[in-house]
């Protein structure tokens, strides 16, 4: 019964991992959309924390919260933040920045 246990453990831990990694492509390739449609430059995507949310509308769904390094300009980088419900952008929030 013990080896049922580890086994069980063993699939979630492998599974979580990877959602994780699909989450992240997924942040990556919405996050890039985002900023080539406002006319920024990507720089780079850092997760912050993922937890477990609950909500009427939604249900159970995983709530990530992303650091967005980002240029207006070429020159300066600024960070900004995103959250993903799930595998979908849900908001974006930037701070002001240069433009060219």
């Amino acid at each position: 019964m013990v080896d049922i246990y580890l086994l069980l453990l063993a699939f979630i831990v492998v599974w979580y991992f990877l959602y994780l990694r699909k989450v992240e492509e997924s942040a990556n390739k919405n996050l890039q959309q985002y900023c080539h449609h406002q006319d920024l430059q990507f720089i780079a995507l850092a997760r912050r924390s993922m937890r477990l949310r609950f909500n009427t509308k939604l249900g159970a769904y995983w709530l990530t919260e992303y650091e967005l390094e980002f240029s207006g300009d070429g020159q300066t980088s600024y960070l900004g933040r995103a959250e993903m419900h799930g595998l979908n952008l849900h908001h974006v929030n930037l701070p002001p920045y240069r433009v060219q």
